[in-house]
This record gives C-alpha cells, sequence and structure tokens, in this order.
C-alpha cells in the first residue's frame, strides 16, 4: 500500500512538472515592423533586443531585416521593412501568417501623415489582413522633437477611430532613449497572448 502510494505520489509530481512545462512552453511570433523611412523603425526593434545583441550604428533598411527578441516569454521575429518608396511593394508579401504589426510613424513629419495614412488604408484593405483580427501597435515616434504631434492628433489624422475590427493601440515613443516603448510592446505582447490562447497556440 505504502509502495503504491508512494508510486502515484512521484507520478503525480511528474505530471505536475510537465503541466508547469508546457503551460510556460516558450512562445514564438512573427511580426511585421512597417512606416515610412526614417520613422524609427530600426531604432525601435533594435531597443527590444538583448544589449549585447543591440546595434550601435543604425542604418537605412534596404528591403527588410529579420531581428528577434524577447518580450515575456514571448519569442518575437520581427520583420523590419523598409519604408523607402521603391520597396513598400514588399511589405504585402510578409502579411501573410503575421500575428501582429508594428507601425512606426514620424510624429514630427506632418507634410507625409497623408502617404502614412494611404499606405495604413492599403494595409487594411489586403485580403491577407481585413478578415483578421490581428493586432497593431502604434508608435507616434519622435517625440522629443519640438514640431511632433501628440498621439491623439496622430490617430485622428490617420482615422484610427475608423478601425473597430481590430485591437490597436498608439502610443508616443522616442526611439533614442527608449521613452514609451516597453508601454507599448507591454500592450503588443498581451494581444499575443490572448490570441494564442484564444486559438490554442
Amino acid at each position: 500500500m505504502w509502495v503504491y502510494v508512494e508510486q502515484n505520489r512521484i507520478s503525480m509530481g511528474i505530471l505536475e512538472r510537465l503541466l508547469n512545462l508546457l503551460r510556460h512552453k516558450k512562445k514564438e511570433v512573427n511580426v511585421i515592423v512597417i512606416g515610412l523611412n526614417n520613422s524609427g523603425k530600426s531604432t525601435v526593434i533594435n531597443h527590444f533586443k538583448n544589449e549585447d545583441s543591440r546595434t550601435t550604428d543604425i542604418v537605412p533598411t534596404v528591403g527588410f531585416n529579420v531581428e528577434k527578441f524577447r518580450n515575456q516569454n514571448i519569442g518575437f521575429t520581427a520583420f523590419d521593412m523598409s519604408g523607402q518608396g521603391r520597396y513598400r511593394d514588399l511589405w504585402e508579401h510578409y502579411y501573410k501568417g503575421c500575428h501582429g504589426i508594428i507601425f512606426v510613424v514620424d510624429s514630427s513629419d506632418k507634410l507625409r501623415l497623408v502617404v502614412v495614412r494611404e499606405e495604413l488604408e492599403l494595409l487594411l484593405q489586403h485580403p491577407d489582413i481585413c478578415y483578421q483580427s490581428i493586432p497593431i501597435l502604434f508608435f507616434a515616434n519622435k517625440m522629443d522633437l519640438p514640431e511632433a504631434l501628440s498621439s491623439v492628433k496622430i490617430a485622428s489624422a490617420l482615422g484610427l477611430e475608423r478601425v473597430s475590427d481590430k485591437p490597436w493601440h498608439i502610443c508616443t515613443s522616442n526611439a533614442l532613449t527608449g521613452e514609451g516603448l516597453q508601454e507599448g510592446i507591454e500592450w503588443f505582447t498581451q494581444q499575443m497572448r490572448e490570441s494564442m490562447n484564444k486559438f490554442g497556440k
């Protein structure tokens, strides 16, 4: 009887450890990072990487870069897309299979906000995006510049109030100092976790 109880206790202990491992299993997601050139996309992503793997010199992205970082036990593979006009057609090739979008906006570049809005509308109308409830995180970047617009004004200029079929969040940021970035990535990570729990991933 004692042997049976002891074996049962050991089995339950192993089962409990396995369940804990599954519960805390590392999750992996693919995200695309888009925005016009010189908005600060690569600098934003660079901030999320481990200190020992960060780049000291950020150069304009040609085509796209693939970066990896972790937050709250979720592994992110980020496709950092070039925002130059001739490369924006590449964006749509990475919509399929992405779990979320990080859209970086230069909040001091008022002249090109119309272009940002056009690109956002093309994104939202794309067949690989329009039928999915994937989260979109907006960074109103370069908040430190005197001519920078507030996140409320950026949201209004982009017509974000009309986006009702996808969770979205906008926050002001300064990618050079990291200000505002953690708030955004915490929201984004929570959305990823909720989505994975919903679909049992």
